[in-house]
């Protein structure tokens, strides 16, 4: 046991919640944001202000035409499974081989691929990882041992964690059709609390491929959270941190919700309230890429990503036009709502003297 233990620890192989869970869902996520999210908003500048360059094809591979973003859109398994082997400090020839093992696991994961690839990406990883530099050949058993792990469980268990991620998904959404208020806010507020946590609410959505009404109460939710922490720690942070919350990302305040958890309070009820809102009152769905679902303002990713569904809801005919109603609803949920309801919730939470000055305060 004790020479297990100090292979492991040589191949800087860590067995935990937090390098899993935490370190490999957040690349995952930033795999897909520089792929499968960067490819749609290229289409939708391309096609919205009619762009020829980002409209045309420019490549075509086996019968399929790809325009700019098309391209960008079809390496999101490579692009995640690469970002997952990052985070697990995987060496080079390791690193390079799960570009392999990310398409594969990805296309015959289906529509619940990236649940796959975060699995077998982290399995190939680790197992290239364990392999890596022992033989004198390791140029070639290092990419046969990653490759061929990944593809053998990309053939092996992608399609049943797809299946099982879409079921998932699906239930999520069919209840969220069903009961509208109380999934509106069950869904806004686990994935707005996952948005600020140290884990990627923009993977967990992607995994579970999570649009529609549920999409719109994600999108709430995470919203609620970085506007509402931008707004209400104006005061301490000023412009900087206004934006660095506000599109950047309100994980930034993990340390200062440790110290003191009720700073919490006021974002998360707001969450709750939005969330259902969205859902009885705006109707507003994110149809969207699911990974929109779970980013909130974060470059404006969410509120983008509920056009882009509002777009092509129009261009399969599912939806006339986008209204009034439709643009009230957004801005209300991801912008006013959160900067109003959020500072307001907060005042009631200071009188109790449960938040005081200085709790909110950014490094």
């Amino acid at each position: 046991m004790e020479k297990l233990k100090a292979f492991l620890k040589r191949k800087d192989i860590e067995i935990s919640l937090k390098r899993y869970g935490i370190d490999a869902l957040g690349a995952m996520a930033q795999g897909l944001f520089c792929s499968l999210l960067i490819g749609t908003i290229i289409n939708t500048i391309g096609t919205q202000f009619q762009i020829p360059f980002l409209t045309q094809t420019v490549a075509t591979v086996s019968g399929v035409d790809y325009t700019v973003g098309s391209l960008a859109t079809a390496m999101s398994g490579p692009a995640m499974a690469v970002a997952i082997g990052y985070a697990l400090h995987c060496p080079p020839l390791v690193l390079f081989s799960l570009i392999t093992v990310g398409f594969a696991a990805n296309a015959l994961g289906g529509a619940g691929g990236p649940l796959a690839v975060l699995f077998i990406a982290i399995l190939a990883s680790e197992i290239g990882k364990a392999v890596s530099k022992e033989t004198k050949i390791d140029i070639l058993v290092t990419p046969l041992v990653t490759i061929g792990v990944g593809i053998a469980l990309s053939a092996w268990w992608a399609p049943a964690l797809g299946s099982a991620a879409m079921r998932i998904g699906n239930l999520i959404m069919w209840a969220t059709n069903l009961q509208p208020f109380l999934m509106g806010i069950l869904v806004s507020v686990v994935v707005g609390i996952a948005l600020t946590l140290p884990i990627s609410s923009a993977a967990i959505c992607a995994a579970l491929g999570l649009t529609g009404l549920a999409g719109g109460a994600a999108v709430a939710g995470c919203c609620a959270q970085m506007v509402g922490f931008a707004v209400m720690s104006f005061p301490e942070n000023r412009w900087g941190g206004l934006i660095s919350q506000g599109i950047g990302t309100s994980m930034l305040q993990m340390g200062n919700i440790v110290k003191n958890p009720r700073i919490w309070i006021a974002p998360i009820l707001t969450s709750a309230i939005t969330g259902p809102i969205a859902t009885c009152v705006f109707h507003m769905e994110m149809n969207g890429t699911a990974v929109s679902s779970g980013m909130g303002t974060c470059g404006f990713v969410g509120p983008i990503g509920v056009y882009t569904g509002w777009m092509s809801d129009i261009a399969v005919g599912t939806k006339s036009a986008v209204t009034v109603t439709d643009w009230v609803g957004m801005l209300f949920i991801c912008f006013l709502l959160p900067a109003i309801l959020c500072p307001l919730i907060n005042l009631v939470v200071r009188k109790l003297g449960w938040v005081k000055d200085g709790d909110m305060k950014l490094d």
